[in-house]
């Protein structure tokens, strides 16, 4: 009994440590971004005629990014129910407002970079806003394992692009070309290498 308690222990604790590295990680990510909101033409660049779309999208990709680390919180969720249920549906808005200002920039500032690029970033959203949904369908139907499983995809598609611009950003991985040449190819990298090991894991768990 106490190596199961001490197991469930080192299990949160692990937890914990991960979820305020994914919080550190993202308040980076954001706090690189936050020039958008000073909303000069030197800020905004390409995205000066669609500056409030960028602005949403951040705004509500901070919302998810922030909440998303708590959804996973199993003390949370069994001793306050109901700020769980809140953070959840903050989570869901978040990703609402996000993925739809996405679509609309993947359709129209992402050409200008190349079609590779669009293209990632229209699967990618894609996997999104349909990991999120069966997430949010699961939970309102009650099937909560199915819930907690959709909920990991979903936030491994909100954390997609954080990894990848974080990746793109270091300078061994500049070296390797333009953006234009290794963006497409980071975005795919972003969400479906984490979404992989995700399944694997899940696949070693259930062979226990």
């Amino acid at each position: 009994m106490e190596n199961l308690q001490g197991k469930r222990r080192r299990k949160e604790i692990t937890g914990i440590i991960a979820g305020i590295a994914v919080l550190i990680l993202s308040f980076y990510f954001l706090g690189i971004n936050l020039h958008f909101f000073r909303m000069t033409p030197e800020d905004l660049g390409k995205y000066l005629d669609v500056k409030w779309i960028i602005l949403l999208h951040i705004a509500g990709g901070a919302v998810a990014l922030i909440t998303g680390p708590f959804q996973f919180w199993d003390r949370l969720r069994l001793r306050n129910k109901q700020l769980h249920r809140r953070l959840g549906w903050a989570y869901c808005a978040g990703v609402f407002v996000s993925s739809s200002c996405a679509i609309w920039l993947s359709a129209t500032t992402a050409f200008q970079v190349n079609w590779a690029y669009a293209f990632s970033l229209h699967v990618w959203i894609g996997v999104w806003i349909l990991s999120s949904h069966i997430a949010l369908m699961a939970a309102i139907k009650k099937k909560f394992v199915l819930h907690k499983e959709w909920m990991w995809r979903s936030y491994i598609a909100t954390l997609a692009f954080v990894v990848s611009a974080t990746l793109l950003k270091l300078p061994v991985v500049q070296q390797l070309g333009t953006f234009a040449e290794i963006g497409p190819s980071f975005f795919w990298l972003g969400w479906a290498v984490p979404m992989f090991l995700y399944e694997v894991s899940r696949s070693y768990k259930a062979r226990k």
